[in-house]
């Protein structure tokens, strides 16, 4: 699957996420040598009330912070250049700073990435994160540095939107529980159509037919379940509002009694409640639906 698929997937993804709650950066440039990070998330002042929604990935965002994923396993050189970015920026804000910048305020980095392998952690000396679940590791607290290995987090609803960033089994199972939300949830929609747009761009790729790319192919079949449900509920929202139209064009108003029918109105077929809702008034309407 290519890299370049993933990596607008997931810089729109995390932007569809942040942006709510701080400001948010794609392809940062990063003085000294040229280096771009993938996102630079600043938090909002105060903070949002909506970063405990986002579990685990909300308790990196207490501060700035750089996000970097990885599609696949990253090598040693990667992670470094990841850190090397950190610093640079430490670099530049100090000399951009009016007052001096305390070291508890300094951004951080996150590497996710869809595995991080045990001696990859023994050569960076990371440990597990204090009070994270499984696969969160620090470099500890000086280096303002956290590796996610995404393949070792557990399957629970706080590690939710990290998965999502995964590969294969991993993410497809974080898609089927995206779809089991329900749908007033928060950014539900705007993921859904994201994974939808990911999938429109893969089918512009080669076929899969190695036995290699099986997480691949569990990937595909995940998005493709994610196509129908978002392709579903556009025409739902798009029935929704030509209901909302015509009764406010019938009535003037759209008030509390004439929402509540709506949804018994999208029962039916546009060809049955269309007459229905041009030719019956308003007592007709709320005593049929009612």
């Amino acid at each position: 699957m290519s890299r370049i698929n993933f990596d607008q997937f997931s810089k729109n993804f995390l932007e569809e996420l942040l942006s709510p709650i701080g400001r948010v950066e794609r392809s940062k440039e990063i003085p000294g040598e040229p280096k771009y990070a993938d996102v630079y998330f600043i938090p909002a002042a105060p903070p949002s009330s909506s970063i405990p929604f986002l579990g685990v990935l909300g308790q990196f965002l207490v501060t700035a912070c750089l996000l970097e994923p990885f599609r696949n396993a990253p090598s040693d050189t990667e992670i470094r250049d990841c850190i090397l970015k950190l610093f640079w920026l430490h670099s530049d804000l100090r000399q951009q700073a009016e007052v001096p910048i305390l070291d508890p305020d300094l951004a951080q980095v996150c590497v996710l990435a869809t595995s991080i392998s045990a001696p990859q952690l023994t050569r960076f000396a990371a440990t597990p994160k204090s009070q994270a679940p499984p696969g969160i590791y620090s470099l500890g607290e000086a280096m303002k540095t956290n590796l996610v290995s995404i393949r070792e987090l557990p399957a629970i609803p706080e590690t939710l939107w990290l998965r999502l960033l995964g590969k294969g089994e991993t993410q497809a199972i974080a898609i089927q529980e995206v779809l089991a939300l329900p749908k007033s949830v928060t950014y539900r929609f705007q993921i859904l159509q994201l994974l939808a747009q990911w999938k429109i761009s893969l089918e512009l790729l080669p076929n899969i037919d190695s036995d290699e790319d099986e997480e691949e192919r569990l990937t595909v079949m995940a998005l493709s379940q994610a196509y129908l449900e978002w392709e579903r509920e556009t025409e739902q929202r798009g029935q929704r509002l030509i209901v909302e139209q015509m009764l406010r064009f019938r009535f003037g108003t759209l008030d509390a009694p004439l929402q509540a029918i709506i949804p018994s109105v999208l029962n039916l077929s546009p060809e049955v409640f269309t007459p229905l809702l041009m030719e019956l008034s308003r007592e007709e309407l709320l005593s049929r639906f009612q």
